[in-house]
This record gives C-alpha cells, sequence and structure tokens, in this order.
C-alpha cells in the first residue's frame, strides 16, 4: 500500500513538474508563434507518450508475463515431477488393477518414443470415452492405506505450494489422493464393510484414479519434449504396462 501511495506522488509530482516547466517556458519567450510550436510540440510529445505506453504495455509486459509463466510452468512441471517419482507411479500402478475395464483402453495408454501430438490427443479421447469401472476385491485396500498414510505428510506440503494455485487439475487431483488417504485412514477393517460403504469407497478410489491416468498421460508428454532420458525411464516403469520393465533391453 505504501510503495504504491509513493508511485502515485511520484507521478504527480513528474507531471506537476512537468506543467511548471511549461508555464517557465510560455513566460520566457512569449509570442503567438513560440506558443503555437510549444503547443505544437506538447501534443506531438503526447501522442509519443500514447505510442510509447501502448508499445510497453502491449509488447514489452506481454513478453514478461510470458517469460514469467514459462518459468512457473517449469517449477509446476517439477513439483509434478517429484509426485510420480514419490507417490504418483506407485498409486497409480496399484489403482490400475482395480480398473475392470483397463483392458478396453490399455494399448492407448502405452507411450512409446515415437509417439506424437496426435497420438496423445488420441489417448486423451479414448480415456474421456472409457468407462471406469472399479473393483475393490483387486485392489488391496490395507496396503494403500498403510502407502497412503505414509506419504500424507508430502501430500500436505505439496497442497500448501502457493505455485500450485496455476495448476488447477493437479491440485484436484492431490485434493482426491489426499481424500482418499483420510477415508481410508479411518477404518480400521475391509473385510466386512457395507454394501453402501463400498460403493462410497469405490467412488473416491474411481475420482483419484482418473485423475490420476489424466495427470500421468499429460506428465509424460511434457517429459518427452522436454526430458527425453526421463520420458526413456517413465516408459519403461509405465504402471499402467502389465510388461514394463525397467531394465533397459534394446
Amino acid at each position: 500500500m505504501k510503495r504504491q501511495q509513493t508511485e502515485f506522488l511520484v507521478i504527480i509530482g513528474l507531471v506537476g513538474l512537468g506543467a511548471v516547466l511549461y508555464a517557465i517556458r510560455w513566460w520566457m519567450f512569449p509570442g503567438a508563434v513560440l506558443h503555437n510550436e510549444m503547443w505544437r510540440f506538447l501534443v506531438g510529445d503526447m501522442a509519443f507518450l500514447m505510442v510509447q505506453i501502448a508499445l510497453v504495455t502491449l509488447l514489452v509486459d506481454r513478453m514478461l508475463r510470458t517469460r514469467e509463466r514459462q518459468a512457473m510452468l517449469r517449477k509446476l512441471n517439477m513439483v509434478i515431477g517429484a509426485f510420480f517419482s514419490e507417490l504418483g507411479t506407485e498409486l497409480l500402478g496399484r489403482l490400475a488393477v482395480s480398473d475392470a475395464n483397463l483392458e478396453e483402453v490399455r494399448a492407448s495408454l502405452i507411450p512409446e518414443h515415437g509417439w506424437t501430438e496426435k497420438s496423445y490427443s488420441d489417448a486423451q479421447k479414448a480415456l474421456a470415452a472409457h468407462q471406469v469401472s472399479i473393483q475393490l476385491s483387486e485392489c488391496e485396500l490395507s496396503g494403500l492405506k498403510t502407502l497412503l498414510k505414509a506419504e500424507k505428510p508430502f501430500l500436505l506440503n505439496l497442497l500448501g505450494n502457493q505455485a500450485l494455485l496455476e495448476h488447477e487439475a493437479f491440485t484436484e487431483l492431490l485434493w482426491a489422493v489426499t481424500h482418499l488417504a483420510e477415508e481410508l485412514e479411518v477404518r480400521s477393517a475391509f473385510d466386512d464393510m457395507l454394501s453402501s460403504d463400498r460403493l462410497h469407497l469405490a467412488g473416491d478410489v474411481k475420482r483419484a484414479y482418473t485423475l490420476l491416468v489424466l495427470q500421468w498421460m499429460e506428465y509424460v508428454r511434457h517429459l518427452q519434449i522436454q526430458y527425453p532420458y526421463l520420458f526413456s525411464l517413465a516408459v519403461r516403469v509405465n504402471p499402467l504396462d502389465p510388461e514394463a520393465r525397467a531394465e533397459v533391453t534394446l
């Protein structure tokens, strides 16, 4: 607030100083011809000032904002990369086994080195049309509970990252995973769950799983463009590929 007030006072002072200088010039150089010249130059200076403001605002300012956004996106992608390295990849693998209909789209979710933007677009369309069917009996809930409980401080730390406010989709994913962790944590056992409770928990798993797949595909696409060596590892440990192997075979 004080900085804005200071800037406002500086602007007022400069405008006032300019008015005083023009008044002095008017007084020191009387005459209609000189006065006309002064007004001509004043109008010309004002016109140039408008053009200068437009150039600075529309071009320079836009370039600076673009650079800032690119720097912000790089930081965001680093955070997303940390998430998948620490938790996301393993979590996706644990949740994917509960999707009874995964085989229908699995082939579209296995990126390769030759993938193009169209390949990722096709994968997104396949995911959009995919009907996720969660079978909790295939999901080892106790192990999932242990994993998410151990990683809860990590998740909460990510949610506290102000940079993530620029990435709504990833923030929504973090909330979905955190909520699933809390739902599992408050249950002592999973053997004799009511059908209504199983249905509710399946919905939480489905939400986290769906968002996780979408974000993982975006993350892999980013790696292929910016970090080919990280993309190579991501492809080799693809949690959606049952034949994936970390070892380099070719």
